[in-house]
């Protein structure tokens, strides 16, 4: 057995694309041998920033030799077929073929043997093939050629079993060479091994597997940062880039001016991120960022890295000086003052501006505010500041930050006599600020605790933004959160931009999931459908206001162009009733759109407990009512769930799912029928059977204690209960006839059964449990 070494020798590739570039070329010539019938013991890829390389290991010399045996037309069959089973195997006559019997006559069959050719011709066949087609994100052509590569590809190493596998694309010629670093260590390097290639390219310092970079860059700069009484603040997508930033990892330790502390430890993370690649260093003992940071190298400078700190150092403090000069220009507009700008900032067509959207989640945080625990006013003010930090200099240099800095800004400005809705306290105007034009509205300055309380929503109203993200716990924040993913939620809904089976742009599905995981985690209770439809109307008044906007623009377009004056036809379009009816064409008649948005929350409900381990019987069981209604309180249906789930895996609630299941057959066979009552009261005087009289008698303790349960919402208590049904149950099935053909026995039974099927169904639908 042998092994394959392959490089493609390149400018350097952007370290973003590394990682999925290494993994294509495994895939891809991993497939092409196994399509050639070679079964390789592995392959493993590499990337650094100027190649990419392969090792296959584990391939014989040549292809294994082929026979098969194809199957033709029958005997006597028409020319044309024969001759097209001929080219389709190869052959040039039927005397190269056999003629085989079956059930139906003979037939011809072609024995096709190949002889399986050298390995090295397999791979100089398809290689340029397997280059030609790479799958880069971004490519582009240099010079004459026609090759698309993501930068200038200059060379190519192929070698198989210690020879070179010739082959050429666009002008390059497979070969044995490679180089070094580029600065380092440039001569030619002649290789033909991958074990040879490994060792030759780490003398010429180049570290050819990123995992080893990755360690080497995380170890050094936890080091550095120990020596000197700090911590290295980690971060894995950073650690990444700059591994694929460097073939020779040099890591050092540089230092910045102390004044830049007083920017927000995030917004200095973000600026020696996002600009330069640096790692941001904690001091432990006062739990924020020092004065340090860690940056990679891709060279071992003969000073020890002395002039090449001061480099670093100079353009990161260009960068902090930016990033210091936003933050103080930031924090002398009022938080409230910002949240005015945001009026001309557009949401969505047809949404209208994000100030609206903030209106709307106002109000939906002061209404949600007492079923989260939360004090309303507090809830509408931290909502009207959510989005404030939209419009700053710091978020719109650094987008990533939107909510933190707002928490800052509003933190700032409070300790420096800022109230929450941006107007000075009533004894002391804040420099500066202007007089609030409506002093019947003014508020008290918060307190300590709800400012902290308001800030927290700041920061926090966009969580959870993901599966792992943490979900916030302080009502306010909640009210807030889940206002501004709800808000969201019926807004797309209403312009029709749901989503699809394909596509889901605007991410809802994550957004009702994360409103589940706000609601269970607090364990809040309201009822979502009215909610929801109360909030469709807040948002038909804005589509409704951007539908008449258009329809103005539409004609003062028409008057612009034709020279006419239709200034009194638009106006009376734009009030007539048939502009009412192109919001109805529109999908705008929103009772309708509510019952659509509250089954796509009932279905990623599903989806979201089921990932509890579930089955989605049972969590139907507990959505759905007897009467086929939906459960409108999510507490609730989890509440059910949970207590059905573990029902369900006793005997007892196994057996009592059977019974119920039988006596709900029952009685769907008689009510086909048309001619027997199963609605009726039990008789219990018309009771003549031992069974029949102790089921009843269990039944009305179990209905009352099951009753009792459902209004405390104790769901265990009442399955509890409801077990004692199973014994009862089971003997009046071995000992009664229903079907007697006494018609006041019947019909006294068939009311029987159904009080016990009632009973069971205000706990949950068990009709819809499989089984």
């Amino acid at each position: 057995m042998a092994d394959l070494l392959l490089e493609l020798f390149s400018e350097e590739i952007p370290a973003r694309m590394q990682a999925r570039a290494a993994a294509d070329l495994e895939r891809l010539v991993n497939q092409q041998l196994l399509d050639a019938g070679f079964m390789p013991e592995g392959a493993k890829g590499f990337a650094t920033p100027r190649r990419l390389a392969l090792v296959v290991t584990g391939l014989p010399n040549a292809q294994p030799d082929r026979k098969e045996e194809r199957k033709g037309p029958r005997v006597g069959a028409p020319e044309k077929a024969v001759e097209g089973f001929l080219k389709s195997a190869g052959l040039d006559s039927l005397d190269q073929c056999e003629v085989r019997d079956d059930k139906k006559g003979q037939y011809y069959v072609a024995l096709i043997e190949e002889k399986g050719r050298p390995t090295a011709e397999v791979i100089a066949g398809f290689m340029p093939e397997v280059i030609a087609k790479f799958p880069w994100p971004k490519s582009m052509r240099w010079g004459d050629g026609e090759l698309r590569w993501v930068r200038p590809l200059h060379a190519i190493l192929c070698a198989f079993d210690g020879e070179i596998v010739a082959f050429e694309i666009d002008g390059v010629t497979a070969g044995d060479r490679t180089w070094g670093h580029r600065f380092m260590a440039p001569q030619e390097i002649q290789v033909r091994n991958f074990e040879d290639y490994a060792a030759q390219l780490k003398r010429a310092k180049v570290v050819l597997d990123t995992e080893e970079r990755k360690d080497t860059i995380l170890g050094e700069a936890q080091q550095l940062c120990k020596a000197q009484g700090l911590e290295l603040v980690e971060d894995e997508g950073l650690l990444a880039e700059v591994a694929g930033l460097a073939e020779w990892p040099v890591v050092m330790v540089g230092t910045f001016d102390e004044k830049f502390l007083t920017v927000p430890d995030e917004a200095l993370t973000a600026s020696m991120r996002g600009h330069q690649k640096y790692f941001s260093v904690r001091d432990p003992k006062t739990g924020r960022l020092a004065n340090k940071f860690v940056y990679v190298a891709n060279i071992e400078a003969p000073d020890g890295g002395a002039a090449m700190r001061t480099g670093y150092e100079r353009v990161l403090t260009a960068r902090l000086s930016d990033a210091w000069f936003l933050y103080q220009q930031d924090l002398k507009t009022p938080l409230a003052e910002h949240a005015k700008k945001l009026e001309k900032v557009t949401f969505f067509e047809g949404l209208g501006t994000v100030a609206d959207k903030v209106e709307r989640i106002a109000a939906l945080a002061r209404e949600l505010a007492p079923a989260v625990g939360a004090d309303p006013d507090m809830a509408e003010k931290a909502a009207r500041l959510a989005k404030a930090d939209l419009v700053t200099q710091m978020v719109y240099e650094f987008p990533e930050l939107q909510g933190l800095m707002g928490a800052y800004y509003y933190e700032a400005q409070a300790a420096s006599s800022f109230v929450a809705a941006g107007a000075a306290p009533q004894d002391e105007a804040a420099p500066g600020a202007e007089q609030d034009p409506h002093p019947e509205a003014a508020t008290k300055s918060p307190t300590k605790d709800e400012d902290r309380a308001i800030s927290n929503a700041i920061r926090d109203h966009y969580k959870p933004a993901g599966q792992n993200d943490d979900v916030p716990t302080e009502p306010v924040t909640v009210a807030v959160a889940l206002a501004d993913k709800l808000d969201t939620l019926t807004a797309f809904w209403a312009i029709g931009r749901k989503p699809t089976g394909s596509g889901d742009p605007f991410a809802l599905r994550r957004a009702a999931l994360s409103s589940f995981a706000l609601i269970l985690g607090g364990g809040f209770r309201f009822e979502l459908i009215p909610l929801v439809e109360r909030h469709l109307k807040r948002v038909a008044e804005v589509v409704m206001r951007d539908v008449a906007h258009d329809a103005k623009l539409a004609f003062e377009k028409i008057e612009k162009a034709t020279g006419k004056i239709l200034a009194e036809t638009r106006r009376e379009y734009v009030n007539s009733p048939q502009l009412k009816k192109v919001y109805e064409h529109r999908g705008l008649q929103f009772a309708s759109v509510a019952p659509d948005l509250i089954a796509f929350f009932h279905e990623r409900l599903r989806i979201y407990l089921r990932e509890k381990c579930s089955t989605y019987d049972v969590i139907d069981a507990s959505v759905f009512r007897a009467d086929d209604l939906i459960e409108d309180d999510i507490v609730l249906i989890v509440a059910k769930l949970t207590a059905l789930d573990a029902f369900l895996k006793t005997d007892d609630g196994a057996n009592l799912t059977a019974a119920y299941k039988r006596v709900a057959n029952i009685l769907k066979a008689e009510e086909k029928k048309g001619d027997t009552d199963v609605s009726g009261s039990v008789i219990e005087e018309k009771l003549v059977e031992p069974a029949e009289k102790q089921l009843y008698a269990v039944l009305k303790e179990v209905r009352d204690t099951a009753n009792s349960a459902c209004a405390e919402e104790d769901f265990e208590k009442a399955m509890s209960a409801l077990a004692k049904l199973r014994v009862p149950l089971d003997t009046f099935f071995e000992d009664v006839t229903v079907n007697s053909e006494d018609a006041a026995l019947r019909n006294n039974r068939l009311a029987l059964l159904s009080e016990i099927k009632t009973t069971c169904e205000q706990v949950a639908d068990l009709s819809r449990l499989e089984g």
